[in-house]
């Protein structure tokens, strides 16, 4: 088994000292992360370049999918929530080999790698050209993707990789965005893009590594998590999504134990965990007098709640009762939250465009993941787990040492 580095407890000391922040992350992740603005106009003007009119003179398609993995995966929900609940064409995420059996020439692929060598997104591009779907790819230039793209002589949109994936997107959804409103999905214009990587810089600036804990949001809010389980709720399709990307990061930088969906969802059932043992049975049983940095007189590991709020609306939408709806649903978690003593960090979406609010849900606990494993004295690039599933599920051949 490869070594596992790091301690258990989170040391908030590690977060004020600049440079050993630095030297514990070797492979610049926070760097790749205070460069999603640049991402944002790179990859726009990557877009721009690529020639997207074959999408628009053969119209509308009966369905799109978007076929990845991980990051690259998750682009196919963003696409889908600014598309929103009104546009006219389901748009569906697939996470496995191939695509769907009923995909065919009426339909669209887009097909997203970071690496532009996935076996989700090759299997995809390949199965697409082979049924007569229209494809688009994303990914890696000069690799196995965009010579597929080429020999069926489909639109491929170059995302250079400087980066892992997780610290890659959105490079790779602004591509999938503007192919989409190539045929007509969505209405993302350049003011919207502007904007989003205006305030992506933003928030990079103010959770700068330089930044003390107590005027950076990220290490703040690291910090709270720390020691903890991170149950992380979104009280909209699109705060789900911001969600389910800090879930993501939290588990592969960080390497915590994360919960992540909808509020309509937690309603149902989950929310119940507030009452549980790492909930309120915990915080009910904690001796008051004890020390809270003894953890033998602590009542142990709890849960703390993460609520995204997003209460603007999709500039696709036009009711305003389900936004009333989930902000009520907001404030009633928020409220059993306090009443059992769970501690509950609140962000709430800023902007105008969906895709502005979307990031300003997302900066700041990608920060926080990188910050919460430096914490912990881990390196946010290195996950030797990761590498031991690629060494086991994929073994060379017999005879090649």
């Amino acid at each position: 088994m490869a070594e596992v580095n790091g301690h258990r407890v989170a040391n908030e000391s590690l977060l004020d000292d600049e440079k050993s922040m630095l030297a514990n992350d070797p492979g610049g992740m926070l760097r790749a992360t205070a460069s999603a603005g640049a991402q944002v106009r790179e990859s726009a003007a990557l877009a721009a370049e690529a020639d997207l009119s074959l999408l628009a003179d053969e119209g509308r398609p009966r369905a799109v999918v978007v076929a990845g993995i991980g990051t690259a995966g998750l682009t196919g929900n963003i696409l889908a929530t600014v598309a929103g609940h009104r546009c006219p064409v389901p748009i569906i995420g697939h996470r496995s080999a191939g695509i769907p059996g009923w995909v065919g020439a009426a339909d669209v692929v887009f097909a997203v790698s970071a690496s532009g060598r996935s076996p989700e997104a090759l299997a995809a591009a390949e199965a697409a050209v082979r049924r007569g779907a229209r494809l688009v790819a994303i990914g890696n230039p000069d690799t196995e993707l965009q010579a597929m793209a080429e020999r069926a002589r489909s639109p491929f949109i170059p995302v250079p990789r400087r980066a892992p994936a997780r610290a890659s997107l959105w490079g790779l959804a602004v591509p999938v965005l503007l192919a989409a409103r190539a045929i007509g999905l969505v209405k993302v214009n350049e003011a919207d893009l502007a904007e989003t990587a205006t305030r992506l810089d933003a928030d990079a600036e103010r959770c700068r590594p330089g930044a003390d804990s107590f005027v950076n949001p990220a290490k703040s809010l690291a910090l709270g998590l720390a020691g903890s389980i991170p149950i992380v709720w979104g009280s909209s399709p699109l705060a789900t999504v911001a969600a389910r990307r800090f879930a993501d990061t939290l588990a592969a930088n960080a390497r915590y134990p994360v919960m992540a969906g909808a509020l309509g969802e937690a309603g149902r059932g989950r929310v119940g965990l507030l009452d549980g043992v790492f909930g309120g049975l915990a915080e009910f049983s904690r001796d008051i007098f004890a020390d809270p940095d003894d953890e033998e007189g602590d009542a142990g590991t709890r849960l703390r709640l993460v609520l995204l709020r997003d209460g603007g609306l999709n500039p696709e939408e036009d009711a305003d009762e389900p936004v009333a709806v989930e902000e009520r649903r907001a404030d009633a978690v928020q409220t059993l939250a306090e009443r059992r003593g769970v501690r509950c960090d609140v962000l709430t979406a800023e902007g105008g465009s969906a895709v502005e609010r979307l990031a300003s849900l997302t900066a700041v606990p990608d920060f926080a993941s990188l910050y919460l494993a430096l914490a912990h004295g881990l390196d946010p690039m290195a996950v030797p787990a990761i590498s031991e599933m690629k060494e086991l599920s994929n073994p060379m051949p017999e005879g090649i040492q």
